[in-house]
């Protein structure tokens, strides 16, 4: 509540912090590392939007203890491992190790994916950006840089995982510096060996010096890797010709952004937006009401 009633439709968040008399570094750290905006374009929009992505954080930290977050054992490979499994109990079918030569279009809709000669048909397609680089548009760049740790990061009570979001404003930037930490703990690495990737935005060109707020919090760093990729986006929304791309994954370590690229390219595939109220149900049906 604000003030004594609830804040209306309309209220922005600027309004809100301003009636809490909160400060810049406040304001930067709720909306950049709790509600995980990546511009401030939401202080002028309307309240309502910021208070449920914070509400969802904290409701995540109540849940798991520690942190809001989890992170896969063995790495980030194990989330298409754990589709694969699931998706082949339902009749998905694999065809691994092969090219892909060809889209095959028909009066402008797709109809398969020819592939050493083989033709696997189907009545629609979902892909990254590299598989059709005639159907996307270049829209920006992201540097990262992997460093390998014998140590954790200072100030963060040993902790042997961590995600640090530098707010835009505390470097004078236009886009936030993110830093993932990960580690030994979680089988991504040799025994009191650390995983940091530290990552943003292009925004110059010496994008090396763009992250160094965060290479700086990570000395002494045994060895780092740097990579600069581009940001590719669809040019259009894939419903006429039924090929339903995926953005490339921005310089954010939370993967906010991917998720609801993901629930993007359900609702334009299936014409509604995905239910997760409904799938919730059909697991209790199955493996009966989850311990509250």
């Amino acid at each position: 509540r604000v003030g004594t009633g609830r804040p209306s439709c309309t209220t922005s968040m600027r309004d809100v912090y301003r009636k809490f008399d909160l400060g810049q570094d406040v304001i930067d750290f709720t909306g950049h590392a709790l509600a995980l905006y990546r511009t401030d374009d939401y202080l002028d929009q309307p309240c309502l939007e910021t208070i449920n992505r914070i509400k969802l954080y904290s409701e995540s930290l109540a849940r798991y203890g520690k942190s809001p977050y989890l992170y896969p054992l063995y790495g980030l490979g194990e989330l298409p491992q754990g589709f694969a499994r699931l998706s082949a109990i339902y009749g998905g079918t694999y065809m691994l190790n092969k090219p892909v030569d060809d889209i095959i279009m028909e009066n402008g809709k797709v109809v398969g994916v020819k592939s050493e000669g083989e033709v696997a048909r189907c009545k629609q397609l979902i892909c990254d950006p590299s598989y059709i680089p005639d159907r996307v548009r270049k829209a920006g760049q992201v540097i990262r840089i992997i460093c390998i740790l014998s140590h954790p990061i200072k100030n963060t009570n040993d902790a042997n995982s961590c995600q640090i979001i530098i707010p835009q404003n505390q470097v004078n930037r236009k886009s936030d510096i993110y830093v993932c930490l990960i580690s030994y703990a979680h089988n991504v690495a040799a025994q009191g060996k650390y995983i940091a990737i530290a990552s943003t935005t292009v925004e110059t060109t010496d994008p090396e010096k763009e992250v160094e707020p965060a290479l700086e919090l990570l000395e002494p760093i045994d060895q780092k890797f740097v990579a600069i990729s581009d940001l590719y986006e669809p040019i259009d929304d894939g419903c006429e010709s039924q090929v339903f791309c995926s953005c490339s994954y921005d310089a954010t370590t939370h993967f906010e952004t991917t998720c609801n690229d993901i629930k993007d390219i359900y609702k334009r595939m299936a014409g509604m937006a995905f239910d997760f109220e409904n799938m919730k149900r059909k697991q209790n049906d199955v493996f009966g009401e989850a311990e509250q």
